[in-house]
């Protein structure tokens, strides 16, 4: 296995909880995938998890819903504020950083912003979480991130780097640093669905970059999995974790949230028009889940992808690997990849409750 640092355990036993009685720091937990993930985490018994997040509004909500479990704490606080990430971190195991600027459109117009939160926000995470002597921290990145064409994945691309450079700068400290990459996630606020079943509500038009256009999906369940399953594989810290995930024409999604969300809107379904847009600012019309270079070096197993850090593959050489390899150069992006069908969309929306 890869140099050691992943074990055969999933991290799915009960006996093999990690989180029995730590305590846990969770940046943008006010978030959709943070909200899912906080639940999640309820169920491993921890000592306390706390939630950090700017958006004052979500944290009174979450603090509403969750009220009754003694282990939250909520915090308004934000990354970019090195002294209360510090602080928010004392007395930390496991840090989850999942707080970021994560829309295309907004980082291309306001990039300053996106490095200050996506970049300077992510070393203020690592240096915290060494002054703190954190065991872990997991940072959730983009498949934007592979080969940017964008602001966001440029910043993203470059936090996974802080992070991963991290485990060779942190001295006595005990702290490992790993990433996951997500694609699209259905249902978050940062996913088109929203967008869509709003302009439905409106009676339309639905704006699409391109009907063809074909995206990476991934459910809020399988994006917590993946986070929580990195966080028992690594032991020693760096490279990043890919899920293994479909892809989706967008047109498809249209249709199908067309069908099933216009009736609960009384909106008739034949008057819901779609309007082809084009590329928005930095949008690509494919996504890849690895760049060329990435693929030369990553570690293919049944249900994910492992990017071993470059600073490690440097130090002990490719043909370190095995067999694990990838075999096959070209794919493992959205261009070769064959679309989910109609109705396999279908039932994955319905399974995930979102028609």
């Amino acid at each position: 296995m890869l140099l050691n640092v992943f074990n055969k355990n999933n991290g799915n036993n009960k006996e093999d909880n990690i989180f029995k009685n730590k305590k846990i720091l969770v940046t943008g937990g006010a978030g959709s995938i943070g909200f899912r993930l906080v639940k999640e985490l309820m169920r491993y018994n921890p000592e306390v998890i706390r939630v950090l997040d700017t958006d004052e509004s979500r944290l009174f909500y979450l603090e509403n819903q969750l009220s009754n479990d003694k282990i939250f704490r909520f915090l308004l606080g934000d990354v970019r504020d090195k002294d209360r990430v510090i602080r928010a971190m004392e007395g930390i195991d496991i840090v989850f950083h999942l707080a970021a600027l994560k829309h295309v459109k907004t980082c291309e117009y306001d990039p300053l912003e996106a490095v200050k939160t996506n970049i300077m926000g992510a070393q203020n995470i690592i240096e915290a979480a060494l002054k703190n002597n954190v065991e872990k921290v997991i940072f959730t990145s983009s498949d934007k991130a592979s080969s940017p064409n964008n602001t966001m994945g440029a910043t993203k691309l470059l936090a996974e780097k802080l992070f991963n450079a991290a485990n060779y700068t942190r001295g006595t400290a005990r702290t490992v640093f790993a990433s996951v990459r997500f694609g699209n996630v259905m249902g978050s606020r940062g996913s088109v669905i929203p967008l869509f079943k709003h302009q439905i509500a409106k009676g339309g038009p639905i704006t699409l970059t391109n009907p063809n256009l074909t995206r990476y999906m991934m459910s809020l369940s399988d994006a917590v999995r993946l986070i929580i399953k990195c966080t028992h594989l690594t032991k020693k810290g760096g490279g990043s974790f890919i899920l293994k995930m479909p892809v989706v024409k967008v047109g498809d999604l249209a249709k199908i949230l067309i069908e099933h969300h216009a009736p609960k809107c009384n909106v008739d379904i034949d008057k819901v028009k779609t309007k082809v847009i084009g590329l928005k600012p930095g949008e690509a019309s494919y996504e890849e889940l690895m760049g060329d270079e990435e693929r030369r070096i990553a570690i293919e197993k049944e249900d994910m992808f492992i990017i071993p850090s470059y600073l490690e593959m440097h130090r002990v050489g490719i043909e370190s690997m095995g067999d694990d390899i990838i075999k096959d150069k070209k794919g493992y992006d959205s261009r070769y990849e064959t679309p989910m069908s109609y109705e396999e969309l279908k039932s994955l929306l319905k399974k995930e409750r979102i028609i």
